[in-house]
């Protein structure tokens, strides 16, 4: 999944963006994305310091062994990031996802695991976490999804996007059972216009702005507008809470 997200923080001047150069991001006096690393593993936070100080655009700030620690660093240190490991001992990532959340108006959850399990996705996705990776993924992935849920948008790997779409498809309606635009069960779907409701199909697909773009005939820009406009009116955090809505909400299936 590839571009799910729009959300609020601190105010401080954005990131660069994935695309662009990282020198040219310095050049510009551009502040570089603070990341915090939560892992029980001492050898794993070693590498993953490595990989990202080798990037210009990228200050790791601070390591956590545990859950806990994970919370207590980022009220202290204020990480833009925090790339979070699920299975630890005492406070597990999912748990501390869920504090990190509810008591930090500015910090992202970039979750990064090793279990390729739907419990875990799902699980951390509904805790507020705005990205999802696999440790086999390679530097130039996890950097791109540093900078992608720094400046608000999100990150899924698409083999748990597919194991999502798996795990509710007995149980949700098919796309072509919710007319767009009708009234809903559920209140915060019925507030959403027809153009909006085919938009936030699209986000829950995983396409990108220029993808959604494409296929429903829009400029990026009216694209980014409406997403606005939903996130708003469903009063979540950003693009990966509207999934996990529009799935829960049964607006779409597999």
């Amino acid at each position: 999944m590839s571009d799910l997200g729009k959300a609020e923080g601190r105010p401080r001047s954005a990131p660069a963006a994935p695309d662009v150069p990282a020198a040219a991001s310095e050049a510009a006096g551009a502040p570089r994305i603070r990341v915090l690393l939560v892992d029980d593993q001492a050898l794993l936070r070693m590498g993953f310091r490595l990989v990202l100080e080798a990037e210009d655009d990228i200050e790791v700030v601070g390591e956590a062994g545990d859950g806990a620690q994970g919370v207590a660093l980022t009220t202290a240190l204020q990480p833009d990031v925090v790339l979070m490991d699920v299975r630890m001992p005492g406070m597990n990532g999912i748990e501390a996802t869920e504090r990190i959340i509810a008591s930090s108006a500015w910090a992202r959850v970039l979750i990064l695991t090793t279990f390729d399990l739907d419990e875990y996705a799902f699980a951390a996705l509904r805790a507020g976490a705005s990205g999802f990776l696999l440790k086999d993924a390679r530097p130039a992935e996890l950097t791109s999804a540093i900078r992608a849920v720094a400046t608000g948008d999100a990150v899924v790997s698409p083999r748990v996007t597919r194991r999502m779409l798996e795990m509710f498809s007995g149980r949700l309606p098919a796309p072509g059972d919710v007319t767009p635009g009708e009234p809903t069960s559920d209140p915060r779907l019925a507030q959403l216009t027809t153009r909006e409701v085919e938009v936030l199909r699209t986000v829950a697909e995983g396409l990108s702005n220029a993808e959604i773009a494409a296929r429903l005939f829009l400029s990026e820009a009216t694209v980014k507008t409406h997403v606005g406009r939903i996130l708003a009116k469903l009063g979540v955090r950003d693009r990966v809470q509207a999934v996990v809505l529009a799935y829960e909400t049964g607006l779409v299936g597999s």
